[in-house]
């Protein structure tokens, strides 16, 4: 295990109304919700990277505008063909 710390203004964390342990959590989340997005990882690595499950971590994909499907439809078509 690897312990970071993050220096932050308390006006930081209360713009987002979150604690420090709220605004880590929530930082974790979306680093890992963008990570995924931009393909880069999983969704079993960014549901590891959040600290949640699988299952939590593709329903929060919706909060910040992300689709838990990283392959297009074309490629799924493809796939299909071949398999």
């Amino acid at each position: 295990m690897v312990q970071m710390t993050i220096e932050m203004t308390e006006g930081s964390l209360a713009a987002l109304r979150k604690d420090a342990t709220g605004f880590a959590s929530e930082m974790r989340l979306a680093a890992a919700a963008k990570w995924y997005e931009m393909g880069i990882i999983s969704q079993g690595r960014a549901a590891e990277i959040a600290g949640i499950s699988r299952s939590e971590f593709v329903n929060s994909l919706t909060r910040f505008g992300v689709s838990p499907f990283q392959s297009s439809a074309d490629e799924i078509v493809e796939e299909a063909r071949r398999g």
